[in-house]
């Protein structure tokens, strides 16, 4: 997971800018970090000549662009249409955050990135929009109104993953799942939303660093990938269950301590929708895993090379946090 030296001050640049948004003290200087985070994305995606990557960034900065413009033409009419503004600016965040309904972009451009900058894509881009979107509760119906973009983007997340074969696009439906989870988070608090996404980042660090390493992009990828071994497979498999948030992987400790919330709140409608959507995702993760668990006998083995176990000492760092769980008894600090 390495940039060229060259791409350093981009990379520098995208964390300052969710700064400036997140500590504006007005859409303006929100809007102005937004355009700088959308002006350092685009140099580290066309990284090489290449038409997949030139295309992916068309697309994203055009649909940033048309976010952007929404949103600094709806906090204009802040002045005079107050509440109607602040409906069309939590539209503008969700098109950034590629949630339902305006999620169409969001697995098109994840299919023509590679693996860093995917983890940038659905880690550090959605801190300043998801904090924008916390602004924005102002009344009860805007509180009803993240609800029901949060269940739809569950549904759709749930839903668009199934039968497909890219692991990219699983990924990407899989993030418009999770984004569903940290709007309800942001209702019920900025530290639980924080955990969430916290935890999520480095899950996902995990999972998108062994895609690198093997440097697989589908299922047929995988199966064929003369570095697997089963280490690999098993490293892939805990890390898709804790993205997953099956007990008692450390995915499953943030999820928990919201479910608990949204019960204490009788939040029970939108807790429904996302339980089942949680079980659809978990479904197309074990879909990777069961393919894993026919490999690892040799019979079932489509590659003739014997695979020795490798052991990578940075891998095992990052894949070491979905351990927590495991390891330690954190579930007690829940009660």
């Amino acid at each position: 997971m390495y940039f060229p030296m060259s791409y350093i001050i981009f990379l520098f640049t995208l964390i300052l800018s969710s700064i400036i948004s997140i500590s504006s003290s007005s859409w303006f200087g929100a809007w102005i970090g937004l355009e700088l985070n959308m002006l350092s994305f685009v140099p580290l995606i066309t990284l090489k000549m290449n038409s997949y990557y030139s295309e992916a960034a068309l697309k994203y900065f055009l649909i940033q662009a048309l976010g952007s413009s929404l949103f600094i033409s709806s906090s204009f009419l802040s002045i005079m249409f107050f509440y109607i503004s602040y409906i069309f600016i939590l539209l503008a965040l969700l098109l950034k955050l590629g949630s339902a309904p305006f999620h169409f972009w969001f697995p098109q451009v994840m299919e023509g990135l590679n693996w860093p900058q995917i983890f940038l894509l659905m880690s550090i881009q959605k801190l300043a929009p998801m904090i924008l979107l916390s602004y924005l509760l102002i009344n009860n119906f805007m509180t009803k109104l993240i609800i029901l973009f949060a269940i739809l983007s569950a549904m759709v997340g749930a839903l668009g993953g199934l039968n497909l074969l890219q692991l990219r696009k699983i990924l990407a439906f899989s993030s418009i799942n999770h984004i569903s989870w940290m709007m309800i988070a942001i209702l019920t608090g900025d530290i639980f939303w924080f955990i969430y996404f916290i935890i999520y980042m480095f899950i996902l660090l995990s999972i998108t660093s062994m895609f690198y390493n093997l440097q697989v992009f589908t299922f047929s990828s995988i199966i064929q990938s003369n570095q697997n071994s089963i280490l690999h497979s098993i490293l892939i498999s805990f890390n898709l269950l804790s993205l997953g948030g099956l007990p008692p992987f450390t995915g499953f400790i943030p999820k928990w301590m919201l479910i608990q919330m949204m019960v204490n709140f009788n939040m029970y409608i939108p807790l429904f929708f996302l339980l089942v959507s949680a079980l659809i995702t978990l479904y197309f993760y074990l879909r990777i895993i069961i393919m894993f668990i026919l490999l690892l006998n040799p019979i079932m083995n489509f590659n003739m090379k014997y695979k020795s176990i490798t052991l990578n000492f940075s891998m095992m760092m990052k894949t070491f946090f979905n351990f927590i769980g495991l390891l330690l008894p954190t579930y007690l600090l829940l009660f």
